[in-house]
């Protein structure tokens, strides 16, 4: 059908343009948002393990990083199924998905270094191929066509 085709290429296109706002944001507007989201898991570490400490900057960089693999994961799977809509099966989906998502990871990394207070890395372009292997192996384990 068609209009599933065109749905799950429109999801793609989506999700791409929430990665390309989030990255958008200035460092300091970045930086706030995941400021925010680590004070409120270290309030609740705090609770949960009165005894343990958690080093803020350790953290911060998993937040941040997790939140690399976790987007691009989640746009590993959408450009599988995208891809799956448009008749491609097994490993060439992995391989065109993967393709897809780490070039765009490149671009992305690439669009930072004109925001202000933001910078590319070679790391994230790692972190976010390595999510959307994940995602677009997700799947297809799920397809039950494997790779």
């Amino acid at each position: 059908m068609h209009v599933k085709k065109w749905l799950s290429w429109a999801l793609v296109l989506a999700w791409m343009f929430l990665i390309f706002s989030f990255s958008a944001q200035q460092g300091s507007a970045s930086g706030s948002l995941s400021g925010s989201i680590v004070d409120a898991v270290l309030s609740v570490w705090e609770f949960l393990f009165p005894t343990i400490e958690l080093e803020r900057e350790t953290v911060h960089l998993f937040i941040r990083k997790g939140a690399h693999f976790s987007v691009y994961l989640i746009l590993g799977l959408f450009s599988a199924n995208a891809l799956n809509q448009s008749g491609l099966k097994g490993k060439k989906r992995f391989g065109y998905a993967l393709l897809l998502c780490a070039l765009y990871a490149a671009s992305d990394e690439w669009h930072q270094s004109f925001v202000p207070g933001r910078g590319p890395s070679a790391w994230d372009v790692l972190i976010d191929s390595a999510g959307a292997a994940v995602g677009s192996g997700f799947f297809g384990w799920i397809r039950q066509d494997g790779y």
